[in-house]
């Protein structure tokens, strides 16, 4: 324990340090969608390359077809490695006109309640995150000259673009990403008190299809009443999708779906989450979802069906008497361990085929998807991160799903063949993604004294 309490102090000791160390990572506009910010995401990917060397990593920086991977080493021997995920790429900052002060100008905030507070672009998702790792290490690094465990670091550049060229990465370097467990830090605790650690994350599987009537578009006044239209039976198959008592209608959707264990439903039970409490934020207030289920379950275990845009005919200004020659939906689906993605999409094509009438086509557009991930509840390494947490927050973490869907945990399953703990530090009024993003002076702080209570018990 002297190695950790050791590498506690020189943590708060080095508190003003790590934060002017993260000020400087956060100038850095590292907008990944925008070509203008191209050298931006270089030069970030330079800066946190040149933070691993000083811990004594071998460091590459390896191009890709849009912006490069940092992959960091240490080869000691160790017992155990783990690989540490994360990303310094950031969101774009429009609307500009809404940010209390310029988004790449770090400063210190305050909260309506007075929890001090880290403001820019990045703090939260995922610059601050990152680093509350790094100088973890950077603690231990500082008192016993190295790490209880080997370490790899992996950090993208185009996460928050869709990490296009993150998968041929990871296959072409399996062999340098070997580990024991990866661990990412880009999620949230359950309050500012509370911390947790995500087990879980929803797949997903997006879609489009097109239904088509008539070569052209037609005048309802002429052809009304005898003509198919599209939007009709569009709309028709979106609304057998579900059922009246919020299922999924699609035969076979649930045919693969993993139940949650009892007492995971009874501990989430017991976090008091209700659809009143959960949708009055957003002006809402009766649940949707499948009536027999919590909407803790609603929203993290259970799978779903989502039309994230409609469109066909006329939607302009005004008024246009036609009848559309077509009608589009994009579709997505959250899917849950352990639904296979393509299984899911064969069973939607046959569902919404066996309802296109006389007179009408159909077009199933291409479709991509990834499966959902769960931790074994009975993991040692879980129980271990666990107990690292409770020491460092004196509150149990809460095990919890995310609604949410990582592919790259997914493909570090698939290509590794390792479990990941998601252990985060970010809260639900970070406004991430938003203007006046922000991250608490207290999740940076004791989110680095909680890596090295992890790191010590990974170990």
């Amino acid at each position: 324990m002297a190695s950790v309490d050791n590498a506690l102090q020189a943590v708060d000791g080095a508190l003003d340090a790590n934060l002017a160390r993260l000020f400087d990572f956060l100038r850095i506009p590292s907008i990944s969608t925008d070509p203008a910010h191209k050298e931006a995401c270089q030069r970030a990917a330079d800066w946190v390359a040149g933070e691993l060397r000083a811990l004594g990593l071998a460091v590459d920086v390896h191009p890709t077809g849009g912006h490069p991977v940092v992959l960091g080493r240490t080869d000691t021997g160790a017992a155990r490695r783990v690989l540490f995920y994360g990303h310094y790429d950031v969101q774009p900052v429009d609307p500009l006109d809404l940010w209390d002060a310029a988004p790449f100008e770090p400063h210190f905030g305050a909260t309506p309640d007075g929890r001090r507070t880290i403001v820019a672009r990045g703090a939260a998702d995922d610059k601050g995150q990152v680093l509350t790792f790094l100088d973890a290490l950077r603690a231990f690094k500082a008192t016993t000259g190295g790490f209880p465990v080997d370490v790899t670091v992996l950090l993208e550049g185009e996460e928050e673009c869709g990490s296009p060229h993150l998968p041929a990465f990871l296959a072409a370097h399996a062999g340098d990403l070997s580990a024991d467990l990866a661990l990412v830090c880009d999620t949230g605790m359950w309050d500012a008190k509370t911390p947790s650690i995500t087990t879980s994350l929803r797949g997903i599987l997006h879609t489009e299809i097109t239904v088509t009537g008539a070569d052209r578009d037609l005048h309802s006044g002429l052809f009304g009443g005898a003509a198919r239209n599209p939007i009709h039976v569009l709309a028709k198959i979106i609304a057998d999708a579900h059922d009246d008592t919020g299922r999924v209608a699609i035969p076979g959707f649930y045919d693969e779906v993993v139940e949650l264990p009892e007492e995971v439903r009874a501990r989430w039970a017991s976090l008091g989450m209700t659809a009143e409490t959960f949708l009055k934020p957003i002006g809402l207030s009766v649940s949707a979802g499948e009536r027999d289920r919590q909407v803790i379950e609603q929203i993290q275990s259970r799978p779903t069906f989502e039309v994230n845009g409609i469109y066909g005919g006329y939607t302009g200004a005004g008024t246009k008497t036609i009848i559309a020659s077509s009608a589009t939906a994009k579709i997505s689906f959250r899917l849950v361990a352990d639904q296979d993605p393509a299984k899911i999409r064969d069973a939607f094509e046959a569902f919404v085929k066996a309802r296109i009438p006389a007179d009408c086509t159909v077009t199933f557009h291409e479709t991509d998807g990834s499966r959902a991930f769960l931790v074994p509840p009975d993991s040692p390494d879980l129980a271990r991160a666990a107990s690292a947490l409770e020491a460092e927050w004196g509150l149990k973490p809460v095990t919890i799903g995310s609604g949410g869907s990582i592919p790259i945990v997914g493909q570090f399953k698939r290509l590794l063949g390792v479990d990941t703990l998601l252990i985060g530090f970010g809260l639900d009024d970070d406004r991430v993604h938003s203007p006046n993003e922000k991250y608490d002076l207290s999740s940076f702080h004791k989110g680095t004294r909680s890596w090295v209570r992890i790191l010590d018990a990974l170990a």
